[in-house]
């Protein structure tokens, strides 16, 4: 056997996985396109034309690395948010930050608080800095809040994470219930909110910022309704010591010029970004209506997606789910017991959801 260069323990314990099967991997697989791509919660409906704009006029100075500290960016967002720029750090989108955080605070097994069923990319950085996942299991389609901490207290977590609006179900709790699960927190667990689909959520369900607590993060990204998930850029806003903590670890030179300079433009078009959240409301509504056409049961979303029980157990949730990729229509389902039951339908284009209304009766027939 070829001698070679042996990775860590923990690198050899460690799957070769990834958390999410992409679509163009499914396509090349498949040998042919989806027609509607309903299934990787992006925002179908596009950028703003001004930020494509601003995008071909930044083109010929791509020859420049991106500005390390991301000035002009994090000044923007400070005014847009009304805290300070010393309260904002910019990543590689969500994952790449979640990917920090965990770095910053978690020892190798160490437990690491999250639902069972949540986000699995945050998983995958756990694992991957030798953290140990402690789970909790949904309550109503929800992530159990008193169980989350109960669970930090019970197995006094360095850091916990909840997803509000959440992925997979398309839930949420009011920004009330938020913020008592943060006075109960203990000072010294790190409290992760990824709020990716903020914009499309209530107005109630979003706490305000407060960028006092040490143990608080705030994670957004342009990613959903900005229409930018192809640049991968994301922000986390806390008080202003957890955030100089990152300037220890963080890729200085990650963000690229063409995505600082995107995500500056598509926060000054905020008139685009509210047709955007009209859009994706009015197909929340056009998906709730296909879903009980067809027998299924919507359940009501505060994120750019619909979560649809199909009314049955997980193995039938993944026959609709291989059927409809069959014909060519690209959606993903929630993995975890009692989750799994269901199908999860990105909103987009009318075009696309026409594919998807016209294909889920005959799937739905075939999957039963």
């Amino acid at each position: 056997m070829t001698e070679r260069p042996s990775p860590t323990a923990l690198v050899r314990s460690l799957p070769a996985t990834v958390p999410f099967v992409g679509p163009e991997t499914q396509e090349r697989e498949r040998g042919r396109p989806f027609r509607a791509r309903l299934g990787a919660n992006e925002n179908g409906f596009g950028p703003a034309p001004s930020v494509a704009r601003a995008m071909a006029g930044a083109a010929p100075q791509m020859w420049k690395y991106g500005d390390a500290q991301n000035h002009d960016l994090r000044n923007a967002l400070a005014r847009h948010l009304g805290v300070g720029a010393e309260n904002i750090v910019i990543g590689e989108g969500i994952d790449g930050l979640l990917g920090l955080v965990v770095r910053q605070y978690v020892e190798q097994g160490a437990p690491v608080v999250t639902s069972l069923g949540a986000y699995p990319t945050f998983n995958y950085h756990v694992a991957g800095f030798g953290g140990r996942l402690v789970t909790v299991p949904y309550r109503d389609d929800r992530e159990d809040l008193d169980g989350l901490l109960n669970a930090v207290k019970l197995q006094n977590a360095p850091l916990v994470y909840l997803s509000n609006p959440d992925n997979p179900m398309g839930t949420w709790w009011e920004a009330d219930a938020v913020e008592d699960f943060v006075e109960a927190l203990p000072p010294t667990t790190m409290f992760v909110l990824d709020e990716a689909y903020g914009e499309t959520a209530p107005p109630g369900a979003l706490p305000a910022l407060d960028v006092s607590r040490p143990n608080v993060l705030r994670m957004r990204t342009f990613s959903k309704v900005y229409g930018l998930a192809g640049l991968r850029c994301g922000y986390a806003v806390g008080e202003a010591e957890t955030i100089r903590n990152f300037e220890k670890v963080r890729n200085h030179f990650g963000m690229t010029r063409m995505a600082q300079e995107a995500a500056l433009s598509a926060l000054e078009d905020q008139a685009h970004l509210q047709w955007v959240c009209g859009e994706v409301e009015a197909c929340r509504q056009r998906l709730y209506r296909i879903a009980r056409k067809n027998g299924l049961t919507p359940l009501l979303s505060a994120t750019n997606f619909v979560t649809m029980d199909c009314g049955g157990d997980g193995q039938h949730a993944m026959k609709v789910l291989q059927e409809l990729g069959k014909r060519d229509v690209f959606v993903r389902k929630p993995m975890a017991p009692g989750l799994d039951r269901c199908i999860r339908v990105s909103v987009g284009p009318a075009e696309e959801i026409d594919v998807f209304e016209a294909e889920l009766p005959e799937a739905l027939k075939a999957a039963r």
